[in-house]
């Protein structure tokens, strides 16, 4: 969702030759390589496989399937001018390492992003990557505070908008041509979305037992559907939470969904209840209440100006705003100015005048 207008645009303007990496960090289909199919992304020029594993294992199998990748293909003649990576997953900062170490200039794509929560592995992900990156493109003001605050050279920070929603913004009315509310039998605008992974929701049985809870109840006034993590999944088996589920014609568990079935069903929500970072975003970009089930957010935006409530994992806090959200009650933000959906040609800009230069 990232890469895929960046490397458009790229492409589109013929001006540099570009290889795409895909580390195979996120191997199941629905989670990876329906994506490409959705969006319309070339294959991959290069798949590493590195498949699951701890944060370590996952980390180091990157960084040497990067270092090798590079060191056989580049030349002399034709090195590699940049590597560009994006967000804040172990990919990222695996391969920002690998290419710092071999002297190829970094830019990252959502850089300056922070929890200030030293517990998620994302975060740590996010300040190692824009410490050795040069070129650090940032989608939200609170970004290039939080790198100039970090000591950061000005000229290397470029506030440049949200290249997710740039593929929302393309994609958003194909979406809704799916069938996907007809073969679930739901009508737009009468349903809430769900999706939850995080350990501090998902990883305690008492913790997720009460947010589910709050949520069947939900359910007798809306029906909810709920693309469930792998993750997730296996903790509801692990807690016996799942066979009450099953049973409520009203709370639908699906797999998960690609692209453009997720997008049909959150663009056309009521609301929308999640602990991750990308919805929390697309949300505020669709307009439509989002519940953020995490106490704090990299994403501030989302709350200062956007349709974002951080409920953290409070089953109390996640009942009073449902209530708000169905009495009409719910306090609603805007979109924010650069997420226009023409972040990728701004980024495309820099690439191409910083490589020149």
């Amino acid at each position: 969702m990232k890469v895929a207008p960046i490397l458009r645009e790229l492409d589109d303007r013929g001006d540099a030759q570009t290889t795409l990496i895909h580390t195979g960090q996120h191997y199941d289909r629905n989670l990876s390589a329906v994506f490409f199919e959705d969006l319309g992304i070339r294959a991959p020029d290069v798949s590493l496989g590195v498949g699951s594993g701890s944060h370590a294992h996952q980390t180091a199998d990157v960084m040497i399937a990067i270092e090798d990748l590079i060191t056989q293909t580049q030349t002399k003649e034709q090195p590699f001018d940049r590597f560009v990576v994006v967000g804040d997953v172990n990919s990222t900062m695996a391969a920002t390492i690998a290419a710092a170490k071999m002297n190829i200039p970094v830019a990252h794509v959502e850089a300056g992003l922070r929890s200030f929560d030293r517990r998620m592995p994302e975060e740590i992900n996010r300040m190692v990557t824009d410490s050795i990156s040069d070129l650090l493109l940032c989608s939200e003001p609170a970004g290039v505070e939080n790198l100039l605050r970090e000591g950061h050279p000005q000229n290397r920070v470029h506030l440049v908008g949200n290249v997710m929603i740039d593929t929302l913004r393309s994609q958003v009315e194909r979406a809704k041509t799916q069938d996907t509310l007809t073969r679930l039998q739901l009508s737009p605008h009468d349903y809430a979305v769900v999706t939850l992974h995080r350990p501090s929701n998902v990883d305690d049985r008492d913790t997720l037992a009460s947010l589910l809870d709050v949520l069947i109840d939900a359910s007798a006034r809306i029906p909810i559907v709920f693309p469930v993590h792998p993750r997730t999944l296996a903790r509801m088996k692990d807690f016996g939470l799942l066979a009450k589920l099953q049973n409520i014609a009203s709370f639908k568990l699906l797999d998960p969904l690609g692209y453009l079935d997720f997008l049909c069903l959150t663009s056309q929500s009521k609301l929308i209840i999640t602990d991750s970072g990308g919805l929390q975003e697309e949300s505020t970009a669709l307009e439509i209440p989002c519940l953020t089930m995490r106490e704090n957010t990299e994403r501030p935006i989302t709350c200062s100006e956007g349709t974002g409530t951080l409920i953290g994992n409070s089953s109390e806090l996640l009942r009073k705003n449902l209530e708000l959200v169905f009495s009409g009650e719910y306090p609603m933000g805007s979109c924010p100015e650069l997420w226009d959906g023409k972040a990728a040609q701004r980024i495309a800009s820099l690439l191409l005048s910083c490589t020149e230069k």
